[in-house]
């Protein structure tokens, strides 16, 4: 199963607050881990949400917003995307993640959607798009 791991922003991250040294060696050894265990399939820290867009949608119509965003407990400030056996595998890997932040801090466990999670509603040709479309990011 793959799964996304988010983790959540705090004060520091959307204030820009760049992690130490010993942090960003840290996460590195623990990313290595995730790898070398073939768990790891992406994993990114983003910008503070000042520096972002949010795009509203109501039926046709678009708006716009500039960051920064409310409600910080609620915005992600980085993720990695994992190949898991299991749900318990998952959270037994975050359990040995370094924490993310200079203080306290949450991480998120969210199951991706698989194809076969839509049952019929995923026709052949469907199913065939969506290999077609994922072919050139898998081999790039």
């Amino acid at each position: 199963m793959r799964v996304m791991v988010l983790v959540k922003a705090t004060e520091d991250s959307e204030a820009g607050t760049l992690p130490s040294a010993e942090l960003l060696e840290a996460m590195g050894r623990f990313n290595e881990e995730l790898a070398k265990a073939g768990i790891l399939l992406a994993g990114e820290g983003l910008k503070p949400s000042s520096l972002g867009k949010r795009v509203a949608f109501d039926g046709a119509a678009r708006t716009v917003r500039d960051g920064p965003f409310p409600a910080t407990d609620e915005l992600v400030a980085g993720f990695w995307l994992w190949q898991v056996e299991d749900m318990e595998e998952a959270l037994a890997w975050v359990r040995r993640c370094p924490n993310p932040m200079p203080g306290p801090s949450e991480i998120e466990i969210r199951p991706l959607y698989e194809m076969a999670d839509f049952g019929e509603a995923m026709t052949p040709d469907l199913a065939a798009q969506e290999a077609a479309l994922r072919q050139p990011v898998a081999g790039g």
